[in-house]
């Protein structure tokens, strides 16, 4: 018997019970719509995260104080202040393959500017700040190495302290009071928004970290430090030249500081949102195998209804290969049409679900491609019992089936 003829025969006998087929199908429908709708929401916040690691800056490297070891006393990095300018400045002086170094002293602190408060954090940074966060500013315009020199007593700030203290006028040239320090506004940020542990980023005042240093909170040692590598090629040579440079000038101390990039974050960020993708996608999967199970059932079912059809086609020249051919191709046509309509259900549902609940979504081909394949293989392996069987049929007990 010739393909196409298989496959005329296997339509008709679809078709001859829709609603059997249908009902045959919901399984795979389900299952495929579940698993498109899930790796499709966990693509999306994969993708959220990846987006606010980025908006961090591109190609960033931070050194972070800390790590100490005192008598019995061990912490890690951030428990104990131990980077000084000298080190930053070391880093932007031996070491090749950067861009932009800021050293970096954190607080918060009441600031005061028309007669109103607010709470908020304070930053010490360079003028490469805003470069190796990738954050324009909207107007005027961030301090000068000169600022920086000069321990000036300048500021440039971020929308939400603007939308608080300077909401009916433009903060540029007007004072911003620190501690009681009359601090003159450079220029205001654009808006980032919220960072993946969920603090307002626009929620800040940046001063020259030496005027914080001196000025505000008195201290000789500063908090972190941000460097921006060139180019992603260089991340690791760049990252190791620091960590040596830092270790030389400890003169054989142990290691009191620690070196992270950003690639590190970005797949310590990540690595939670692809556990859950994986872990939802795997229990929607069961509802694959339960379809596939459905298929084998009704297949059965419908070699025994069809034992004399069967018998017939034997008797008149058909070969078993023919007969398990159809029953194969039955299996597989109803697999794939619930992966279709699987498919677009997905879709369907994880776009609703991201208009009700705001939730990010992103539909990869390789989930659309992968489910479609994986929904056919399934019609294929659970009708593969039910067709060989059909094809193992005696003609002569097939034709005195009652």
């Amino acid at each position: 018997m010739r393909f196409g003829s298989i496959i005329k025969v296997a339509l008709r006998a679809l078709m001859r019970n829709t609603m059997r087929s249908i009902l045959t199908a919901l399984g795979i429908i389900i299952g495929v719509g579940a698993v498109i709708a899930m790796v499709s929401i966990g693509n999306g916040a994969k993708a959220q995260v990846e987006a606010q690691v980025a908006s961090l800056g591109q190609n960033v490297i931070t050194v972070f104080s800390g790590s100490m070891s005192s008598g019995g006393m061990r912490g890690g990095w951030g428990s104990s202040p131990s980077l000084t300018i000298e080190d930053a400045e070391a880093i932007e002086r031996e070491v090749t393959g950067i861009v932009g170094v800021s050293p970096e002293v954190r607080d918060r602190n009441q600031v005061l500017a028309n007669g109103l408060n607010w709470n908020t954090s304070v930053n010490g940074e360079s003028p490469d700040y805003p470069d190796i966060r990738s954050w324009k500013i909207s107007s005027g315009a961030m301090f000068s190495d000169q600022d920086v020199r000069s321990v000036a007593k300048v500021c440039v700030i971020g929308k939400t302290v603007a939308d608080q203290l300077f909401a009916n006028s433009d903060p540029v040239g007007q004072t911003l009071r620190i501690r009681n320090i009359p601090f003159k506004v450079l220029g205001v940020l654009d808006s980032k928004g919220f960072n993946l542990f969920g603090q307002d980023q626009d929620d800040a005042v940046l001063v020259p970290y030496t005027s914080h240093m001196k000025r505000l909170s008195r201290r000789s040692y500063i908090s972190s430090i941000l460097i921006q590598a060139a180019s992603a090629d260089v991340i690791d040579k760049v990252q190791k030249d620091i960590t040596e440079v830092l270790t030389q000038r400890r003169k054989g101390r142990e290691p009191d500081f620690t070196v992270r990039n950003q690639v590190e974050l970005a797949q310590t960020a990540t690595a939670t949102t692809q556990t859950m993708t994986l872990l939802l996608a795997a229990i929607a999967s069961v509802s694959l195998l339960v379809g596939g199970i459905g298929i084998m059932n009704i297949m059965l079912v419908s070699v025994t209804e069809r034992t004399r059809e069967i018998g017939i086609r034997l008797a008149i020249g058909a070969h078993g290969s023919d007969v398990l051919m159809q029953f194969l191709i039955e299996a597989t046509i109803l697999s794939s049409l619930g992966g279709v309509i699987g498919i677009l259900l997905g879709i369907g549902s994880s776009q609703l679900v991201s208009h009700l609940n705001g939730w990010p979504v992103l539909v990869s081909t390789a989930s659309v491609v992968i489910a479609f394949v994986f929904s056919a293989a399934v019609g294929m392996f659970f009708g593969f019992y039910p067709a060989r069987k059909a094809a193992q049929l005696d003609p002569i007990d097939a034709l005195r089936y009652e």
